[in-house]
């Protein structure tokens, strides 16, 4: 018999949505307070907040990919995410979040990628359906690049 590889995941609530993301790839949940503004910066970055010694670009995903023009800022969180890109100045990028995250283990039979490939919102990878709950899993690649370029207009 052959054994399933389970991946553990956080199902993150956002406004208006959800995200999927590996475990692996979140650092850690702190509580929300206002980011410094990059000047300059669309609507969905909302600053670099102080972390740990960094300064984190720290976006609205919901923003970013449409899902919302507002944040409500009660009772956010906000989640670390270990940056993919390999860009020594930004190790790290943060994400506001609805509440605490849901750990989830997901055997490869769990997840439906959903929706139409041939469109696709600012920093969406795919929608998928996990069980019975609709999420977004970001494409990471995208919105460290998407970053970089504002942060870069911005200097």
């Amino acid at each position: 018999m052959q054994q399933q590889h389970e991946l553990r995941a956080l199902m993150i609530n956002i406004t208006n949505g959800r995200v999927l993301l590996p475990n692996a790839s979140v650092t850690e949940i702190i509580s929300y307070s206002p980011p410094d503004p990059v000047d300059g910066a669309p609507a969905w970055l909302l600053g670099r907040m102080r972390w740990r010694g960094w300064r984190v670009p720290t976006i609205s995903f919901s923003r970013l990919a449409g899902l919302a023009q507002t944040e409500t800022e009660r009772k956010a969180k906000v989640t670390v995410i270990k940056a993919l890109g390999g860009n020594p100045k930004m190790p790290y990028l943060a994400m506001m979040a609805q509440g605490f995250p849901r750990l989830t283990n997901i055997a490869p039979d769990d997840l439906i990628v959903t929706g139409a490939e041939d469109f696709r919102a600012p920093g969406v990878l795919h929608t998928t359906i996990l069980r019975d709950d609709s999420a977004i899993v970001p494409d990471l690649f995208q919105i460290e690049a998407m970053i970089e370029d504002v942060l870069l207009a911005a200097v």
